[in-house]
């Protein structure tokens, strides 16, 4: 047993990989006050603000540092579908991206709601509107991945609903808060080590 080094500058986390290879049956749908509404080629400012409002707080950061146009490539895409969680005042409060680049594959890319909606049930209303929709004909395997930067709860939600776990890497890469693609007082759960 030995322990890896991370620089100061950096975050680490243990990747976890989780499949659902056959289409759940079918239930009613958990009661929700929000409804997801699709997105259609949204502008990628747009996206970020609730990438960033949804992800923040987990250090989500890949689509922050990304150019504009391979993150419009992504978004635009017509095998790629976005959602938005709102609630009855019309405020985006969660997002669900679908990728269905690969055959028979839909990617749960991001799925989030805002932290202030944890342990109120409507992560298993989300995934159950989020399934519906990635079971789509043809599809013979849904898959995401967690980390160990999400919600404490995020693999066991993952596992309840249905998906197993099947592969485990580690990920590490430069602190967003250090290069300034988020606020230093951005998950404070994760301790900062390096200032700019």
């Amino acid at each position: 047993m030995g322990l890896t080094p991370v620089r100061d500058d950096a975050v680490a986390a243990i990747v976890t990989t989780l499949e659902m290879r056959q289409k759940p049956p079918l239930r009613p749908l958990p009661a929700s006050r929000l409804r997801l509404a699709r997105w259609e080629a949204p502008t990628p400012d747009r996206y970020r603000a609730l990438f960033r409002r949804v992800g923040a707080p987990w250090l989500w950061f890949s689509r922050l540092v990304i150019d504009e146009a391979a993150l419009v490539a992504i978004i635009h895409d017509p095998a790629v579908a976005i959602y938005a969680a709102v609630d009855p005042a019309g405020i985006e409060v969660g997002m669900v991206e679908l990728d269905f680049r690969t055959p028979a594959t839909c990617e749960i890319s991001y799925f989030a709601l805002i932290p202030e909606l944890a342990g109120q049930g409507l992560g298993r209303w989300l995934m159950a509107e989020t399934l519906a929709r990635a079971w789509t004909k043809g599809i013979e395997r849904v898959w995401l991945h967690t980390c160990t930067l999400d919600h404490p709860s995020a693999l066991n939600f993952y596992r309840a609903q249905g998906f197993t776990a099947i592969k485990r890497t580690i990920e590490t890469f430069p602190d967003p808060r250090v290069t300034g693609h988020l606020p230093p007082e951005t998950a404070p759960q994760i301790p900062l080590l390096s200032r700019r």
